[in-house]
């Protein structure tokens, strides 16, 4: 069962919306089915449940449950994670509570868990841009 509205007053939560679009890694991407918005993904640097440290986006992500299960996850995370590596980022963190379905979505994204709890992983995702590519001598 989904939250109540009413925790995105909680203090603890705002980190993920106040002044957003000001920070550096303060990216959102949103995927619309006849102009409804049914997902969302976004990163900021923040010291969130998924922080690892101050050079790396935190993921937050939500599909509406009625749009869940026809990829649009999977491609807003592909593309988040595309616009992470243009822009230069080394890796993405995220974390995730254990028994959500989309911990599968974010291993076959190349995800690895890092820590855990008794309820959630965290988990990185290590980016490779263009030039590290090319330094590396795979193009």
């Amino acid at each position: 069962m989904p939250p109540e509205r009413s925790i995105t007053e909680l203090p603890e939560l705002a980190l993920y919306y106040e002044g957003f679009g000001k920070g550096e890694a303060d990216y959102c991407l949103v995927a619309d089915d006849d102009g409804l918005v049914v997902g969302a993904a976004w990163t900021r640097i923040m010291d969130d449940y998924g922080h690892i440290d101050d050079e790396t986006p935190s993921l937050a992500m939500s599909v509406l449950k009625d749009h869940r299960g026809r990829g649009i996850g999977a491609h807003l995370l592909q593309e988040l994670i595309s616009l992470l590596n243009e822009k230069g980022y080394k890796r993405i963190s995220l974390a995730v509570q254990k028994a959500n379905y989309a911990v599968r979505m974010y291993d076959r994204a190349g995800f690895r868990t890092i820590l855990e709890n008794d309820d959630e992983y965290i988990m990185v995702c290590d980016l490779l841009n263009e030039a590290e590519i090319y330094n590396d001598g795979k193009v």
